[in-house]
């Protein structure tokens, strides 16, 4: 598995646009894409048609603040 970092903009009333990054666990971008929409829709009720996203790149587990990601990172090491 592999660390993503996605950056993009959100409108949760579909007027005012935030800005967003979120660290995510996924085999490819596709995947990481769509966890993305998936923990956004979940936790802020966001439909994916209100969510833009400007980049998605590969970044080292240990770059990532989110606690998920560095759970995963750790793996077998201990």
């Amino acid at each position: 598995m592999k660390a993503f970092r996605i950056e993009g903009l959100y409108s949760p009333k579909g007027k005012e646009w935030y800005k967003f990054t979120k660290d995510v666990i996924a085999n490819s971008e596709n995947d990481a894409l769509e966890k993305a929409y998936s923990l956004l829709g979940s936790k802020y009720g966001i439909k994916r048609r209100l969510i833009k996203v400007n980049a998605i790149k590969e970044i080292d587990p240990s770059e990532s603040d989110d606690p998920i990601v560095k759970y995963h990172a750790r793996g077998n090491n201990e």
